[in-house]
């Protein structure tokens, strides 16, 4: 086993998890199972301000937040015992797991750039999982575009000139806003589907973000495969599935999860964005596939560890430790 590791998870509050489904959940566990410490803090406890001036007299920026020491374990209504809350300084923490849920704004943008401030391996430092920069950089239905022969037909636009001409072509799309999450807004749109115009009106009447918008996947009905990847390398799936009338298969509104296998479709997508993942620090990825589509790449803060473990015996939190105390060994 490494040594021991302060680990700092940035994250909405731990009281009120799914300690059955929640990733964050299965990736402290892990982490304590190591002999690792855990503390947790929220974005809005975040200080960026002066820190410690050096020898040679060059005063350094620290970021601190509000740490409460804890510990945790898998006891429903008994998960977590924190100690008491102290402002501490990041650059203390051996880890920084960023694992606050979107919507991706500019509060998210802004937690990004501070811990800019913090991210790498050394004093004063720590290893942001997932690097910070190219979480910012990586929206994720935005980073799949620069993967276009592995995407179903896309639009991202404004001009609703162009949104109705993709309609007429395709017939049957799907209208999702961009920086969206969960399932949250996203519409079918048939050719006969007489609400297009007034969804468009909605849309940009309450809010300057473009659209996306693809061609509908009949697949979907078979499940939405959910691929994590670990430092650029697959290590299993599971497939959501809709329920009932619904279109969409994002377990926040309703879909279920199955056992599924990767098929060499899956295989060759994830070859084609692992070196990318893995050259810009994004260690743990949740890539979304439909039929042969490739259609989100999840950077934020991605789910399925634990139905993952159920289904294949598979330990995706160990994996992502594992990655973790090797890049810190490697500097050691």
């Amino acid at each position: 086993m490494s040594s021991p590791l302060n680990v700092a998870v940035q994250m909405d509050p731990l009281e009120h998890v799914d300690i059955n489904g929640d990733s964050t959940f299965a990736l402290m566990l892990e982490a304590q199972g190591r002999g690792h410490k855990l503390f947790v803090y929220e974005v809005p406890s975040l200080a960026l301000g002066e820190g410690t001036t050096t020898p040679g007299g060059k005063t350094a920026t620290q970021v601190s937040a509000s740490l409460r020491p804890v510990t945790v374990q898998r006891e429903q209504g008994n998960h977590a015992t924190f100690g008491e809350p102290a402002r501490r300084s990041l650059g203390e923490m051996d880890v920084v797991l960023m694992r606050q849920d979107p919507p991706f704004d500019m509060a998210y943008i802004t937690a990004t750039h501070l811990l800019d401030h913090v991210h790498g391996i050394g004093p004063g430092k720590a290893l942001v999982v997932n690097d910070p920069r190219w979480v910012r950089d990586s929206p994720e239905k935005l980073l799949v575009t620069h993967f276009p022969h592995l995407m179903p037909p896309t639009l991202v636009t404004w001009d609703v000139g162009q949104i109705r001409a993709f309609r007429a072509h395709w017939r049957d799309i799907i209208v999702k806003p961009l920086f969206g999450n969960g399932g949250s807004g996203i519409f079918r749109i048939k050719e006969d589907d007489q609400n297009l115009n007034a969804l468009l009106e909605m849309h940009f009447a309450r809010s300057r973000e473009p659209l996306m918008i693809q061609r509908y996947e009949p697949a979907v009905k078979q499940g939405d495969k959910r691929i994590i990847l670990v430092d650029g390398q697959p290590v299993g799936a599971i497939n959501r599935v809709p329920s009932g009338d619904d279109h969409r298969s994002n377990m926040h509104v309703g879909g279920v999860a199955r056992k599924v296998a990767l098929t060499e479709r899956d295989k060759e997508i994830c070859a084609a964005i692992g070196p990318f993942l893995k050259e810009h620090g994004l260690i743990f990825v949740g890539i979304d596939v439909i039929g042969d589509y490739l259609t989100e790449i999840n950077v934020t803060s991605p789910t399925g560890l634990q139905e993952l473990e159920r289904f294949d015996g598979v330990n995706g939190a160990g994996a992502i430790w594992d990655c973790i105390e090797a890049k810190l060994k490697s500097v050691a």
